[in-house]
């Protein structure tokens, strides 16, 4: 049985903006120091600094539908900005926004789904809650 500032604890509101700018920073969400991943793509599953388990993750390819959309937001208009102040052959604008768009989408891909994460931690959501069982799992 939990003690009242056990419950407390428990049940203590946990700031949403907060929570995604450590993730975005690749930070625990809890303590905002322990590293969020223990290899490119791949989430810790606990914080090494505040023990925090962080293996609930649901982040499947929301991360992935992030990066499409900024980097398409940004490369898009960087190439239409480009294209109205000088005239490249195709071959050139290849040249420039292919890798562009492959350095663009992997510097994004690990902050974006630390912010997910951090979201989903902060919305207790998929097992982040106490005790709360995991109904949204596929098993």
């Amino acid at each position: 049985m939990q003690s009242y500032g056990e419950t407390a604890q428990l049940d203590a509101p946990r700031p949403v903006l907060r929570s995604m700018l450590r993730g975005l920073a690749c930070r625990c969400p809890h303590c905002g120091k322990g590293r969020l991943f223990a290899r490119f793509a791949a989430s810790a599953d606990t914080c090494a600094v505040c023990g925090e388990e962080l293996h609930h993750h649901r982040a499947d390819d929301m991360p992935a539908y992030l990066v499409i959309f900024v980097a398409g937001h940004l490369i898009v208009g960087a190439y239409l900005g480009v294209e109205m102040l000088v005239e490249w052959t195709a071959f050139q604008h290849m040249a420039l926004w292919l890798p562009l768009t492959a350095i663009v989408c992997i510097g994004l891909l690990q902050p974006l789904k630390g912010a997910v994460i951090g979201l989903q931690w902060a919305l207790r959501m998929h097992g982040f809650g106490a005790g709360e069982p995991d109904h949204g799992h596929d098993r």
